[in-house]
């Protein structure tokens, strides 16, 4: 089926399908109705190839480092559900954390003529990420360096961060490890979301006269991660009577840790992560965590992505979430029972 076919069934010339096609502005309901119908009664799907010849392919790319992240769930849900009732369509590229890799998943994206790009934490180097968002438009979710060139969406990792020290600190902790990812400056990233969370934790012992007992372990947002993290501070001649994770999957590790030590979360050791995924509400764990927003990101993302893809923005925008602390039953007063 071809757009002529279309439009013969429809009762309407080409031009008309293709404004339907292109969402055009001024398209009535009533034409976009028959049009549509048309469209499903013959079965016809248009051919992405040739859509990005006439300058737009209704694609749209999403890197990320891996999908056993739940945060990432969340994330991509909250896009799913914003692009739900337009014509485009989602392509992920899961490209592990190695930065070469990553950045050849983008070129990828790009060569491939989707539309836009929306980026989750990318360990692409910085100065790559712009060059492609020069020509391609882009957002990215949790860096905190600001940008003229790409959208940004971020969390306000640092005062997230006093949240989970506040609380553990109103329980009578004093000793309050943090297990982080490393946030390194490779690639010129100077503001990625765990240098701005350890920022925040160290910034909230100080102002608690805690700076003496800061320790930031530095590790993988993984089970395995959090699992070795938890082994070392766990065993450690002076252990922590609390533990903080970027990352709630990190805090699942931790937590797998405690238990093959014999300590058990809350009362031995109390135990908070970050993101609020649907991991820390299960029954059997009860996660305190830190909610970002995971589903809002998301959206939010694929919003301004498109207000840039269809040309109704050209300025470059930042939005920040404000993150709230949920408590639950991982974290309890020092030495409770």
């Amino acid at each position: 089926m071809t757009i002529t076919d279309v439009a013969r069934h429809a009762g309407v010339s080409t031009a008309a399908v293709s404004k339907v096609l292109r969402n055009a502005y001024g398209v009535s309901a009533s034409m976009q109705e028959r049009v549509r119908s048309a469209m499903a009664e013959l079965d016809y799907r248009p051919h992405a190839a040739a859509r990005g010849m006439r300058g737009r392919t209704y694609t749209i790319g999403v890197l990320l480092d891996n999908i056993r992240n739940t945060f990432f769930a969340d994330i991509l849900d909250g896009i799913r559900d914003e692009l739900h009732d337009s014509e485009y369509t989602v392509m992920i590229g899961a490209a592990g954390f190695d930065a070469a890799s990553q950045a050849k998943t983008i070129r990828s994206m790009v060569d491939r003529q989707m539309d836009g790009l929306i980026l989750i934490a990318p360990g692409t180097p910085r100065a790559e990420v712009l060059a492609m968002a020069q020509s391609t438009p882009t957002v990215v979710i949790g860096h905190h360096d600001a940008s003229d060139i790409h959208d940004s969406v971020l969390d306000a990792d640092g005062l997230g961060a006093g949240l989970v020290v506040d609380h553990l600190v109103s329980l009578g902790h004093r000793d309050i490890a943090l297990v982080s990812a490393p946030g390194t400056r490779t690639g010129k990233w100077a503001r990625t979301p765990e240098i701005v969370l350890t920022n925040g934790y160290l910034e909230a012992m100080e102002r608690h006269g805690l700076g003496a007992h800061a320790r930031v372990h530095k590790a993988a947002y993984s089970d395995e991660g959090g699992y070795k993290a938890g082994m070392s501070l766990l065993t450690a001649e002076r252990r922590p009577t609390a533990i903080m994770t970027g990352a709630d999957v990190a805090a699942l590790g931790v937590w797998r840790a405690a238990h093959e030590i014999g300590l058990r979360v809350s009362e031995d050791v109390s135990l908070a992560g970050y993101n609020n995924t649907a991991l820390a509400d299960l029954a059997t764990v009860q996660l305190t965590s830190v909610d970002q927003a995971g589903h809002t990101m998301g959206s939010t993302a694929a919003r301004m992505l498109v207000e840039r893809v269809e040309g109704h923005r050209d300025r470059a925008a930042q939005v920040t979430m404000t993150p709230r602390l949920v408590v639950r039953d991982s974290t309890g007063a020092v030495g409770g029972d």
